[in-house]
């Protein structure tokens, strides 16, 4: 213990300053720091996050999940976060239909202390009875087996320069017009299960490209490009049916000089071959979760690729 400048002065040494002494500071527990909402504001210190644990800064996308989800976080006393994640929820506000949950991250100095499992217990309760999905890597998907999720598919990630190929595919595709708004949304409705207006009416703003594909006058398929580092990301990708799903692509590549990256349901083993045929290679495979359903909901025939990973 510090000696007081009273016994200090009894002992005969010199007058304390205040520079001699020693503060002492409690630090919080981990359990006793509070859980709270992020917004458009913590935007830089979830990017942050994402460095922390080298991933990357993904401001675009994090802009995008603040601020048509719902963000969690828990604060560093220190500075900067603890931990965070995003839920996005669809269909009804008031009861959604489905939500999707993804940036789950926590900071180096804190990993392997149970803050992640605190936080996602968290989230699930405060989602009450919603049915929830997530992608899960490799290494996060026990902690989520843990909470009671049940893996019910597979997406495996592709990245590369397309190349296309001697033939296309022939379906019309072309760049979206706010007029064909109302008829995205009715597929992406149909096709998805649940109403995501709050996400595709935020894609013209958000992605760099936004295609639809159409026949005898009847909108098919639409898909976006989205920028994310260097890459383009493609989704969402929704079609009705693998060659419509492949001229999407293809016309997408057509109007962007970087390297195309998605994420494609492994159901979908023709689109993959023939993507991985045109330049796409394969990164990594994720576990698509649920909780409390057995499957998602909609037309997985015609969901060929999420918005991104983080949020279905």
């Amino acid at each position: 213990m510090a000696e007081s400048p009273h016994e200090s002065a009894q002992s005969g040494g010199r007058r304390s300053l205040p520079s001699d002494s020693l503060t002492c500071v409690s630090t919080p527990s981990l359990d006793s720091l509070p859980i709270r909402r992020l917004t458009l504001r913590d935007l830089t210190a979830c990017a942050d996050l994402s460095e922390d644990r080298g991933w990357p800064r993904e401001e675009h996308k994090w802009g995008l999940l603040l601020a048509a989800g719902k963000g969690y976080g828990i604060d560093d006393p220190g500075g900067g976060l603890v931990a965070a994640c995003v839920v996005t929820a669809y269909g009804p506000q008031e009861q959604p239909s489905l939500a999707a949950i993804g940036m789950v991250l926590v900071a180096g100095r804190y990993a392997r202390r149970g803050v992640g499992r605190r936080l996602m217990r968290h989230v699930v309760a405060a989602m009450g009875t919603t049915p929830l999905t997530l992608h899960a890597t490799e290494f996060g998907r026990p902690l989520y087996e843990e909470l009671g999720f049940k893996t019910t598919g597979r997406a495996e990630m592709l990245r590369g320069r397309f190349v296309p190929p001697a033939v296309l595919p022939e379906v019309a595709t072309r760049a979206a017009t706010a007029e064909d708004l109302p008829a995205i949304l009715r597929l992406d409705e149909e096709v998805f299960g649940a109403d995501r207006t709050h996400i595709v009416t935020r894609l013209p703003a958000f992605a760099d490209l936004l295609r639809v594909a159409e026949a005898d006058g009847r909108l098919t398929g639409y898909a976006a490009a989205w920028p994310n580092m260097d890459t383009h990301v493609v989704g969402p990708l929704i079609a009705r049916d693998t060659e419509t799903a492949k001229a999407l692509i293809a016309s997408l590549a057509a109007h962007t000089g970087r390297p195309l990256r998605t994420d494609i349901d492994v159901r979908h083993g023709e689109l993959l071959g023939w993507a991985k045929e045109h330049g796409l290679a394969s990164v990594a495979f994720n576990a698509v979760m649920t909780y409390g359903i057995t499957e998602l909901p909609g037309d997985g025939s015609r969901r060929f690729a999420p918005v991104t990973v983080a949020a279905g």
